[in-house]
């Protein structure tokens, strides 16, 4: 079955409606105690965190996407419920991450979001949908249709190599390796040859709001580095700001510049090949030769 423009209008009405819905339940859980539970998954805190919170805005984006499952016969792969490898087989699938950045909610600060893309067997994304429930900003794209940002068709913002640091996001697991200081001072050398004013972090956004503070600020690069252990994030982290990142005509793609698998069967995290999401194709080239040089030497 191949869904029309008309259909995957229709699909992300529902994906914005689901998403937004569940960001409403998660803000009304904001700064409360809520029970903190550790889950089996990757090798880093982030992944492993859940609470009642993730469960209950899962529930809520089920049920507001099962009649599309029924209409059109989709899969459904959600980060909270077993994969049952419907994605593999039927058409297209929902792609759902109920809670990113749940560590970060855990600590009452600002990085967590609710992410729902609708994604090809092949692979391919069709849909996102990303909502920040702190700053009620609600980013969606629809292949070939462009980035709409809180209802207003949405483009890059301009951006200038003299004031804007290179790189303004990180993977907050990234500071607790050991080779993080040579990676910092490797990213600072690579911003002052290219003209930037320095290096800044940010250390506590989730995987999907760190892609979109990419596109918000420009000249700036989200990455993770491919590694033996599993993690890395997981489809559901990286599945809707691709498509974003596609429609925006910004870079998504694994750390090697290959586009990223978003259905793999072996497994649902992406430690195999890193992820690299940037706006500039010369910073993109650069921090794929840094990574590249830091995966041979570890």
């Amino acid at each position: 079955m191949k869904l029309t423009d008309e259909n995957l209008t229709e699909l992300s009405e529902s994906a914005i409606g689901a998403a937004t819905q569940a960001g409403a339940l998660i803000e009304n859980y904001a700064n409360k105690n809520v029970v903190v539970e550790h889950k089996s998954g990757g090798d880093s805190t982030a992944s492993q965190v859940v609470t009642e919170v993730d469960i209950q805005s899962e529930a809520v984006i089920i049920k507001a996407l099962q009649p599309s499952c029924e209409k059109y016969d989709l899969a459904l792969l959600t980060e909270e419920t077993e994969d049952d490898r419907a994605r593999l087989h039927k058409d297209y699938f929902w792609c759902v991450d109920p809670m990113d950045g749940t560590l970060s909610f855990t600590e009452s600060v600002p990085g967590y979001s609710v992410s729902i893309a609708l994604v090809a067997k092949s692979g391919e994304p069709f849909i996102g949908v990303v909502y920040d429930p702190v700053t009620h900003t609600l980013y969606s794209a629809i292949k070939g249709q462009g980035v709409v940002r809180n209802g207003r068709l949405w483009t890059l913002p301009s951006t200038n190599n003299e004031s804007k640091p290179l790189l303004q996001i990180c993977d907050r697991g990234m500071l607790q390796q050991e080779y993080y200081p040579e990676l910092k001072r490797a990213l600072t050398t690579i911003a002052i040859k290219q003209g930037y004013s320095g290096l800044e972090t940010k250390e506590s956004n989730g995987a999907v709001l760190n892609a979109c503070s990419v596109l918000e600020n420009g000249n700036a690069a989200y990455f993770k580095l491919p590694k033996a252990a599993q993690g890395g994030g997981s489809l559901w982290d990286f599945a809707a700001t691709t498509a974003i990142f596609n429609e925006a005509g910004a870079i998504a793609t694994d750390a090697s510049g290959r586009s990223l698998e978003l259905n793999r069967s072996e497994s649902s995290y992406m430690n195999h090949c890193g992820v690299l999401f940037t706006t500039e194709p010369a910073i993109q080239k650069k921090i794929q030769d840094l990574i590249t040089t830091l995966c041979v030497e570890k």
